[in-house]
């Protein structure tokens, strides 16, 4: 087996994983407090990290990082953005929307780098990336007032505003990294580390409730399979991988198997405005990135 096909095996693991983390979300949403369920989960990938840390014998470059301030305050800042104040808010807008409308949203990430990107590096943007754009907005739209996708029959605005904000989010923690030539498990568990000191540090002024075993489990599976062992086995498939916007296209089957794992196990029903949303969402980021060079791909970054 080539690099190239191992890279496109541990990607298939990576999609399913994701596929599965809006429904973990939900079911750990349902008993826990979204501040206590970062924690857990943030926690449980930062033990993850460090073993994997101690298993490659890579503690060295960690402190050798930590000798030099003006890099330990780019780790701090990107651990701010990732995982504190990007999950805070994405789990915030889970507890306030159908996971049918908080997945799709926040995955709309890749057209917001996409603008930002341009702002940022001053790159004009072509038009066939402008009709990608307005077609992912399109999406954005119409899931936004599918009001019809919630048991109550309206959508909460403010989790709305919270889903695409993590988009936001997630994007700037990427702009910080275009470019890199770090290590990305160094830097994944430097995160982690600053992140869930964070994390600590709130919780000191909060009171949790002791949760109950099954939605603490799901807690402990998104720090698994959404963060820990997920985001170690999509860096080491994007090292191997010698074609990495191929790699980068099994990510669009993750949301569709984010639906059908919601409708099925969160027995949410899924309207048609709901697909067709997802579709214009999907099909714009795709018409955005129709033809890039490799290195250019918004998603192999």
């Amino acid at each position: 087996m080539n690099n190239q096909s191992k890279a496109m095996v541990m990607g298939g693991f990576v999609v399913l994983f994701w596929g599965t983390a809006a429904t973990a979300f939900k079911i750990a949403l349902g008993g826990l407090d979204y501040v206590l369920l970062l924690l857990i989960a943030s926690s449980t990938a930062l033990v993850i990290s460090a073993v994997e840390m101690a298993i490659t014998g890579k503690y060295g470059k960690v402190l050798a990082i930590f000798k030099d301030n003006r890099t330990v305050f780019k780790y701090a800042a990107q651990g701010l953005l990732n995982p504190f104040l990007y999950y805070l808010v994405l789990f915030k807008a889970y507890s306030l929307l159908p996971a049918q409308i908080a997945q799709p949203l926040n995955y709309s990430w890749q057209i917001v780098l996409l603008l930002m990107i341009a702002v940022v590096f001053k790159q004009r943007l072509k038009p066939i990336q402008l009709i990608g754009v307005v077609v992912s907005f399109g999406g954005i739209l119409l899931l936004s007032f599918n009001s019809g996708a919630s048991p109550v029959g309206t959508l909460s605005f403010t989790g709305i505003v919270l889903a695409l904000g993590s988009a936001y989010i997630w994007a700037t923690y990427w702009i910080t990294k275009i470019n890199s030539k770090e290590d990305s498990s160094v830097s994944l568990f430097i995160n982690f580390l600053f992140g869930t000191f964070y994390l600590v540090l709130l919780s000191l002024f909060i009171s949790f409730e002791t949760p109950d075993l099954k939605p603490f489990l799901a807690g402990v599976y998104v720090g698994c399979f959404e963060m820990g062992f997920t985001f170690i086995l999509w860096g080491k498939a994007l090292n191997l991988a010698t074609n990495k916007v191929t790699l980068a296209q099994l990510t669009y089957l993750a949301p569709v198997l984010s639906l059908i794992l919601i409708h099925f196990i969160l027995k949410e029903e899924i309207g048609m405005l709901t697909i067709i949303g997802l579709l214009f969402v999907l099909g714009g980021i795709l018409i955005a990135n129709f033809k890039r060079k490799e290195r250019e791909s918004l998603l192999a970054n």
